[in-house]
């Protein structure tokens, strides 16, 4: 039995941006997935740590995931950030978001984001919009 749920397998075809970061699709349900990445030397910022913006794609990715996996297409409406430790080049970087309140239009999603040493680097609260439109 497969760990990637078919509506996941289906998003990826297109995820340009999952591709991008090299993710890897671990685990993926309803209402849940995770994701892992190694961090390389172009995602480094200026103060030689990695871009924000990484941990955040890598955690939107499994936050889109676990939110789609219901079958209708799930879009952000916000989603919030908070970076609790340095991320270094080399570093492996795992997120995993779980649908924590699931409504008609609406959908809640937390993420966390942890390092290869089980560090938690960041973690994420999003609002998702539910579509008519069906996987």
């Amino acid at each position: 039995m497969s760990k990637i749920h078919p509506v996941v397998e289906k998003m990826l075809e297109g995820d340009e941006m999952t591709s991008w970061l090299d993710a890897e699709v671990l685990e993926s349900r309803e209402g849940y997935c995770k994701v892992q990445m190694e961090v390389r030397r172009e995602m480094a910022n200026g103060f030689n740590i990695v871009h924000g913006g990484i941990s955040f794609s890598l955690a939107d990715s499994a936050i889109a995931f676990a939110a789609n996996a219901y079958g209708r297409h799930a879009v952000s409406l916000k989603t919030t950030i908070r970076h609790l430790y340095p991320v270094f080049v080399g570093d492996t970087l795992i997120a995993e978001a779980e649908v924590v309140n699931l409504k008609h239009k609406i959908v809640n999603v937390d993420a966390i984001v942890t390092n290869q040493n089980g560090e938690k680097v960041a973690d994420l609260q999003a609002i998702g919009y539910r579509k008519s439109e069906q996987w």
